[in-house]
């Protein structure tokens, strides 16, 4: 490339992207840490989109209407960091910059939306910024339908590499937005031919341009290092009916000895080459000091948006007083006050009626009464809407002729939706849940996991939870992923027992601020066993007491889901013989190990054997309470898997693999000595 006319083109425009350079440059090789390349390559299309685009106000970062920036390739943070920097965003000084990837430093290696305001989703797991992407802008479609386009009217940006395009994840993303004509989204596409380990064609021979087109995206093709074709090329994305993706040509570690290189992609710290590096952009000052005319530029450009702010927020105090409430509530992920009475007055119906149910059925009639109350909440299914049942009658199919739906049909699509969701939830003002089958969070388990790490609180609504669902067989029994969720920090696993539990559940899933909820859920009918209406919510306990010893208690059955109604019947079998025997239904390990320790004490006392009813292997925090949280309290065993599942109706696996009434009779009475 021939740097010196690139800057004599356009001096004011080569300068502010040579900021972005020479501070990440000057971070990565002060950290001896990073990824310099992609910043340096890309930073003249972040230039354009930020000098003449963006919609943002530095000053209020969490402004609700303002345009989404993502930058998906989060390996290259410090373009980011280096905009928040330069444009005046207050959490990202330039202490901040030069601690970049240190212990405490908001500039982690990667982006962490909770360590900035600025930063709207972690990235860093390639294709996952892509994705979300999609569900920021199904957000801002169904807000814009619901609140209208003087309250909502804002774009989804991205800058996506070749890594990102590669993830399995991002065909399912553009195929969903290409489906779903979101037009308010554009993907800037860092075209420059470099992975890790080489070229992209020892790896790779697709055609994104046919692929995206492919997919219902419009396309367009330029010089990523061109600012007129950038800019041109963001005004013709703004005006398409379909998402677009500008296919931007650049040369990674633009000016650097190891341009188009596999080792401009990561960090680049000889002194030597950084200086002619900074000699060729005509940048002769010391490490992270950027000019004052320059940074006086680029902040003005953060204050562009403070009067767009100010007119945004007279026309959201226009609209009426109810809608403007609904907003602010459904943005601080505040549940409705009806909600608390409403999940009440439906338990006392259900403990009343005691209808045997399957909790996937049982949870599609939550819903029922959840969804018209709460109306930020979004649902779908990944092609299992019948058998997850997450569609409540209120509830509109989004599509393009219809953005007033609330409900998505993801296709099989388990690792996209999941994203999407994040997406979504990260986007302000909506509460989004998706189902598919439990086995399938292998499928969707990275976005699962991110959702965790991000503090978003994502419902993951996961049916035919056991070896329950019959006859499918193995492929489709969950064995292990109970385990898998509870093992992850900051997820709330539940397992409810029957109808009332399955909207206790709900209801603190649904009023969670900052951790995800994963609900397991049976395909096969369980009966009521919460029998005796109590207003309090027990499952937020996380374990409690069901049913107590008639006499002298000497065991204790801890069960989860269906299996609690078997430890009632194992119960009935230990009290006929004199075993006083108490059950404790244990909706959510994380939110019992929250409890104080009396209150754990009283539920789980030493002295009596205690056996663990699930029909999942015994991992994921068992031992904990079967051995006693000192690992000494009790005699203790477990009824559940320890291999994976057969194809056979449910009744017969059961039977097959010794989770039944019986066999926890016998487990009791061997831990006795009987």
């Amino acid at each position: 490339m021939d740097l010196t006319a690139l800057r004599n083109a356009n001096p004011e425009h080569w300068n502010k992207a040579a900021a972005i350079r020479t501070l990440t440059l000057d971070a990565v090789a002060a950290a001896n840490s990073g990824h310099s390349g992609m910043p340096m390559g890309m930073a003249d299309v972040a230039t354009v989109l930020f000098e003449k685009h963006l919609k943002f106000d530095a000053s209020a970062p969490n402004w609700p209407d303002r345009d989404r920036f993502i930058l998906s390739a989060g390996h290259g943070s410090m373009l980011v960091y280096s905009l928040l920097y330069l444009t005046g965003h207050a959490d990202v000084t330039l202490d901040e910059i030069k601690n970049f990837r240190q212990l405490g430093a908001k500039t982690a290696g990667h982006p962490e939306n909770f360590l900035v305001n600025g930063i709207e989703t972690t990235t860093g797991p390639l294709g996952q910024g892509i994705s979300n992407a999609v569900g920021f802008a199904m957000a801002e479609e169904i807000q814009r339908a619901h609140y209208g386009k003087k309250v909502v009217d804002h774009y989804t940006y991205v800058i996506a590499g070749d890594g990102c395009l590669m993830e399995g994840v991002s065909q399912e993303a553009i195929t969903l937005a290409g489906r779903h004509e979101l037009s308010k989204l554009i993907v800037f596409w860092d075209n420059n031919n470099i992975t890790i380990d080489g070229t992209v064609d020892i790896a790779d021979r697709t055609d994104q341009v046919l692929r995206f087109k492919a997919s219902g995206w419009d396309v367009i093709e330029i010089d990523g290092h061109d600012p007129i074709a950038i800019d041109a090329a963001i005004v013709q994305a703004k005006s398409s009916n379909k998402p677009t993706m500008i296919a931007c040509e650049s040369h990674i570690a633009l000016g650097h000895a190891a341009q188009d290189t596999s080792k401009g992609h990561g960090a680049l710290t000889d002194q030597d080459q950084l200086k002619a590096a900074k000699d060729g952009y005509g940048w002769p000052h010391d490490a992270f000091v950027v000019p004052a005319d320059v940074k006086s530029a680029w902040e003005a450009i953060g204050a562009r948006g403070a009067a767009e702010r100010a007119e945004w927020e007279e026309r959201f105090a226009q609209i009426s007083e109810r809608k403007q409430a609904e907003f602010n509530r459904a943005y601080a992920f505040d549940a409705p006050k009806k909600l608390a009475g409403a999940i009440r007055a439906f338990k006392k119906q259900m403990s009343e009626d005691q209808p045997k149910l399957a909790t996937r059925a049982s949870s599609e009639k939550v819903l029922n009464v959840v969804n018209p109350i709460m109306t930020e909440t979004v649902g779908g299914s990944a092609d299992l809407t019948g058998s997850n049942n997450t569609k409540s009658a209120d509830m509109g199919v989004f599509l393009p002729e219809n953005r007033k739906g609330r409900y998505i049909h993801y296709g099989i699509r388990e690792h996209g939706m999941a994203a999407a969701m994040n997406g979504m939830a990260l986007h302000g003002g909506i509460r989004p849940y998706g189902g598919t089958f439990m086995a399938f969070t292998d499928y969707a388990r990275p976005s699962m996991r991110l959702a965790a790490l991000m503090k978003v609180p994502s419902v993951f609504v996961m049916t035919h939870d056991s070896i329950g669902l019959g006859e499918d067989g193995p492929t489709h029994q969950p064995v292990e992923h109970l385990a898998i969720s509870r093992a992850t920090p900051n997820t709330y696993v539940f397992r409810p027992a029957d109808v009332v539990e399955t909207a206790e559940a709900w209801e603190l899933a649904l009023t969670f601020k900052d951790s995800p909820s994963v609900l397991s859920l049976t395909r096969q009918g369980v009966p009521t066993v919460r029998k005796e209406h109590k207003t309090k919510n027990l499952t937020a306990q996380g374990a409690y007491v069901l049913a107590d010893a008639d006499s002298k208690r000497q065991a204790i059955l801890i069960a989860t889901g269906s299996e609690v109604s078997l430890a009632m019947e194992a119960k009935a079998m230990l009290e006929a013989e004199g075993i006083g025997t108490r059950v404790v239904s244990m909706p959510s390990m994380e939110l019992f190990a929250q409890q104080d320790e009396a209150y754990r004490k009283r539920v789980l006392p030493g002295g009596p054997v205690r056996v663990g009813i699930e029909a999942a292997v015994r991992a994921g925090g068992w031992d904990r309470w079967l051995l006693g949280e000192r690992g000494r309290e009790a005699k203790a065993g477990f009824i559940g898997m320890s291999s994976f599942g057969a194809s056979a109706p449910a009744g017969e696996l059961y039977k097959h693999f010794g989770i039944t009434a019986e066999a926890t009779v016998a487990k009791v009475k061997e831990l006795l000595g009987q």
